[in-house]
């Protein structure tokens, strides 16, 4: 008995067709549409630090970057409270918290490539040259080989 694979479905039938797909996709897109609207009545600075994580029986949970965030965002949370409650999404709005929860990923770090110079790979190659120990040779080597595989 030979496996059969299913055959492949487009993305737009999978959301349309598979009820758990259908509902998660709508979950994602009424987050969305909420996280727009509060970034609309965030300063500037403090919208790339907040986001919305779930709005349920009148309680807006809304994740911060860091703690300094989050207690600048307490203090303005009466004026934020009323000024969502003007929307239609927001109008059962009784209470904002705010859930502290650093990014996983840093955001433009960059890995910092040290480019070795031909005129270093020499020494190092001419350093390892005059050593006996078998180990560290060997690394100084493989140091001095960086050089020589860039173009």
């Amino acid at each position: 008995m030979a496996f059969r694979p299913l055959s492949a479905r487009a993305p737009a039938v999978l959301l349309r067709d598979a009820k758990p797909l259908k509902a998660i996709f709508g979950h994602a897109q009424r987050l969305g549409r909420l996280q727009r609207l509060l970034e609309t009545q965030l300063q500037p600075a403090a919208r790339e630090h907040c986001r919305v994580a779930s709005w349920r029986e009148g309680n807006l949970l809304l994740i911060v970057t860091d703690g300094h965030w989050a207690t600048r965002l307490r203090y303005q949370q009466k004026r934020l409270q009323r000024q969502l409650m003007a929307f239609e999404e927001f109008a059962g709005l009784t209470r904002i918290q705010f859930k502290v929860q650093p990014p996983t990923t840093q955001p433009g770090v960059v890995e910092h490539i040290h480019d070795l110079s031909p005129n270093a790979a020499e020494t190092i190659q001419a350093t390892a040259e005059g050593i006996s120990n078998p180990g560290l040779r060997a690394a100084l080597e493989r140091l001095a080989a960086h050089a020589k595989r860039k173009p």
